[in-house]
């Protein structure tokens, strides 16, 4: 998932913060799911998949919030979190936990690494204040990059 263009006015940018919106929404909804179905007592696992439903929650609040500045929808949490159990109890095979949730961390990094660039290689006029949302989408990003350390550690003390 990347954005190839300058975010060009506060339809796309709307859009394109859904976008955010859902993949937050998939985070938190998958690793609720994997807390919920581990077949494993870790305590280190379950506390990392908790912080990760919870960033993200609070992602998504902030991602929502900078939506409504923009007056777009979002779509409701418990769509995304129906779809993704279904999806769970059709698949059960995963690569794992771990590497599920590095794809999960790593994925946001990227969206909101490549949204940044975009919004910063725009010159249209938009109704939100640009370094404000240039802020909340560093922020974002930065604890999407530190999930991703977590998880890589997390991983290498496993081997």
């Amino acid at each position: 998932m990347s954005v190839q263009q300058p975010v060009s006015n506060d339809h796309q940018l709307a859009r394109l913060l859904q976008i955010g919106v859902v993949l937050e929404e998939v985070v938190e909804a998958r690793a609720g799911e994997h807390a919920r179905t581990m077949e494993v007592d870790d305590p280190e696992l379950e506390a990392l998949l908790a912080e990760a439903a919870e960033e993200s929650a609070g992602h998504r609040e902030q991602l929502e919030d900078l939506i409504d500045d923009l007056e777009a929808d979002t779509i409701p949490f418990e769509e995304i979190k129906g779809l993704v159990k279904a999806q769970y109890e059709s698949e059960a095979d995963f690569d794992g936990v771990l590497y599920d949730q590095l794809c999960n961390e790593e994925t946001a990094y990227k969206f909101y690494d490549d949204l940044i660039a975009a919004i910063e290689d725009s010159d249209a006029a938009l109704s939100v204040d640009r370094e404000q949302l240039i802020e909340t989408l560093s922020s974002i990003r930065e604890e999407e990059a530190e999930g991703v350390e977590e998880v890589t550690e997390l991983m290498e003390k496993r081997e």
